[in-house]
């Protein structure tokens, strides 16, 4: 695609930028542009442009109002030590994207296509991307089904739109563990649903669950499978990952009701490299109960694009509580953090190739 440019007339001033850019929270402030493309059965993908950042007018018939027919990804920029920028990772997202796009019957955008708007939007917008340990350019691409009609079917037209927001740590504070709730009601998916797809209605079926762990004093829910009610399969928002007395990393298989998160991947990538055996396989919940009450699970951490890596403390359920170790962050999932956060942030060589230079340092 090629990409009309169109500058924003209301950018916001330096001085309101930098005030933004010291707590920016999370997905709360946004950059000046974003990026649109449409597509249609008979033109394919055009109109593609950079433009300011602003609401939408979409008719109230829209297939994605009515039928949720819309997916949606997460990938990160990092300031460098040489003041550019650089995206971490960003083919893998658009690789996923496309597989989401699969499943829920939308056009696929090619990853060069979904690479080149991310390029765009961070070069533009490069004066939003944080300084600072835990700082970040958050980049939400999502494409939507906006056909006029009420037919359930496969959208005949869709748009594609890139944001970016300023973001601080998911979690607010400093690096705690996080308590999750084991959830005995819902399930989050099912194989043959659309668990392996990044789209938002997983996201909206989980957060009755979500609620019911706040409820119950906890930081987010843990789900098992849906057939047989035991088998771990991931956070609301992240994947789950167990560090064993010996070293060795679990880590629930992805069966198709899992999302293969990126950064789950580059921490099993990084864990095979540190020397750890690394196993992907089905995680029973009691296993996990009795591992964190006999010590054989040593450490459980989360990992997702948004909390990077976050250590898991206690496990609650109706009538019971169990944590690994002694509740404090563990060594490996420390190591693996940093070590994942040093590679985004260029500090440590990029053997992997993942890190995408966008913005050179300035001269």
């Amino acid at each position: 695609m090629q990409f009309t440019v169109q500058p924003s007339g209301g950018m916001v001033d330096a001085e309101s930028r930098a005030a933004s850019l010291a707590d920016p929270g999370f997905g709360r402030v946004f950059t000046d542009h974003m990026v649109s493309a449409r597509w249609n059965a008979s033109a394919g993908w055009h109109d593609a442009r950079l433009m300011p950042y602003g609401p939408l007018v979409i008719d109230p018939a829209s297939a994605v109002l009515h039928y949720s027919q819309s997916v949606f990804e997460g990938l990160k920029a990092y300031r460098q030590p040489d003041g550019g920028v650089a995206l971490f990772r960003p083919e893998s997202n658009a690789g996923r994207m496309i597989d989401s796009c699969r499943r829920l019957a939308l056009p696929e955008l090619p990853v060069e296509d979904f690479v080149a708007a991310c390029d765009l939007l961070v070069r533009t917008d490069a004066a939003w991307v944080p300084d600072g340990e835990a700082a970040s350019l958050y980049l939400r691409p999502l494409m939507i089904a906006d056909e006029v009609g009420l037919m359930v079917r496969p959208s005949d037209s869709v748009r594609f739109l890139l944001i970016a927001s300023p973001a601080g740590s998911y979690f607010t504070g400093p690096l705690r563990p996080i308590s999750l709730w084991l959830t005995q009601e819902y399930v989050r998916a099912a194989v043959g649903g659309t668990g392996a797809a990044k789209c938002g209605g997983n996201y909206a079926a989980s957060l009755v669950a979500q609620r019911e762990a706040m409820d119950h004093g906890c930081d987010q829910v843990v789900f098992v499978d849906a057939v047989e009610h035991r088998w771990v399969d991931e956070l609301a928002g992240s994947n789950i990952v167990f560090v064993l007395d010996d070293g060795t990393l679990v880590t629930p298989e992805l069966t198709g009701a899992i999302l293969p998160g990126v950064t789950r991947d580059t921490v099993l990538t990084l864990a095979r490299d540190a020397g750890h055996r690394v196993e992907e396989r089905r995680v029973d919940v009691d296993e996990w109960r009795e591992g964190a009450r006999s010590g054989r699970i040593a450490e459980v951490f989360a990992c997702g694009t948004a909390a990077v890596i976050t250590p898991v403390g206690p496990l609650k359920w109706p009538g019971g509580e169990v944590t690994a170790g002694d509740g404090a962050p563990g060594p490996t999932t420390l190591a693996l953090r940093q070590q994942v956060i040093d590679l985004q942030y260029g500090r440590t060589p990029d053997t992997h190739g993942w890190l995408r230079r966008v913005v050179r340092p300035p001269a």
